[in-house]
């Protein structure tokens, strides 16, 4: 009786017009679009008020100035520093909020935007990957030093204001003072991210039903399934890189926890998965969101596989090496 209804249901599904399917993946993508994107903004708000606070206080000048011989090492402002823990504690979009409120611009956004990409969000990723298999603090420290590698790298290969991003009110920050200038600045510039925030939520909701709903994220998989082996990836890990890319860590957990429970993935492949996407993920919508206040595509995303592939590889090397060393008998 069940399989009757069953089939049933796909019947009438295979019936459904295009512009029928594309309008319940609106409908269906909406409600969760809505719930994401409020939620963030409880995020985003309070943490960009809290750095607008540090700054008309002058903490952040004290915060900026003790971090400052660091990231100066990267080419970057002491208030890199800021925008780069906010990451590390948080999401890309508080990450933003930051950026915005501080007005930084050209190179040192393209720097801090790869950094924040590779170290984002770390607690609660860090603990989907534990529960795919993955030693948390290697994931946390994997990142982390990823991230300086990567800025290592980017400040030798960018030039001097070799890129321009501009936020919303950065032309204006160097000319106010007070409180309540400072705050109505800011309250502009919150404004237009949050509607920024739930647009491109609502946006990126829909498109991946629309991926799922005409089955592109499989066929992606099947296109990815070699050159993710190049990367030093199994063959099986290629729907869940999509996943991972296309949802994120923390929207494709489900999914990727679902695979190894059910044992479509083994937890040394998902281990090694962790190793690349804990570097190199949500390829589609985080990239998008930096894309959005100007910094290039490619600066983005590059750095990031490359570093991603080095990773894997050098994880399955020392595996070897392990391997080889117990192997061999002692003297």
């Amino acid at each position: 009786m069940e399989e009757n209804e069953n089939g049933d249901a796909m019947g009438q599904e295979g019936k459904l017009s295009i512009w029928q399917r594309l309008r319940l993946c609106f409908v269906h993508a909406l409600p969760s679009a809505v719930r994401t994107g409020l939620w963030l903004l409880l995020i985003t708000v309070p943490v960009s008020f809290a750095v607008l606070l540090m700054k008309v206080t002058g903490l952040l000048d004290i915060v900026a100035h003790l971090c400052k011989p660091l990231f100066g090492l990267f080419g970057l402002p002491g208030e890199a520093a800021i925008v780069f823990v906010t990451s590390c504690l948080l999401s890309i979009y508080s990450c933003i909020a930051v950026i915005e409120t501080l007005g930084l611009t050209g190179r040192t956004v393209t720097i801090l935007a790869v950094m924040c990409l590779i170290s984002h969000n770390i607690p609660v990723e860090c603990a989907v990957q534990r529960k795919a298999g993955s030693n948390p603090w290697r994931m946390v420290g994997l990142r982390l030093v990823t991230s300086f590698v990567a800025a290592l790298a980017l400040s030798a290969l960018i030039p001097a204001d070799a890129v321009r991003v501009a936020s919303p009110g950065a032309a204006a920050l160097p000319a106010v003072s007070g409180f309540a200038a400072e705050f109505k600045l800011w309250v502009a510039d919150i404004s237009y991210l949050c509607v920024k925030i739930m647009v491109l939520i609502t946006l990126l909701m829909i498109l991946q039903r629309i991926l799922e709903e005409f089955g592109v994220t499989r066929f992606l998989s099947r296109i990815l399934k070699y050159p993710l082996m190049l990367l030093g990836l199994p063959s099986e890990t290629a729907f869940l890189w999509t996943v991972a890319n296309t949802l994120g860590l923390a929207y494709g957990a489900g999914v990727i926890l679902d695979n190894v429970r059910r044992g479509l993935l083994s937890r040394a492949h998902a281990n090694l998965l962790n190793y690349h996407i804990a570097i190199s993920h949500s390829l589609l919508e985080d990239t998008c969101l930096f894309v959005a206040i100007g910094v290039s595509a490619w600066w983005l995303t590059i750095p990031r596989i490359v570093l991603a592939g080095i990773a894997v590889w050098l994880k399955r090397l020392a595996e070897r090496i392990n391997a080889r060393r117990i192997a061999t008998p002692a003297g």
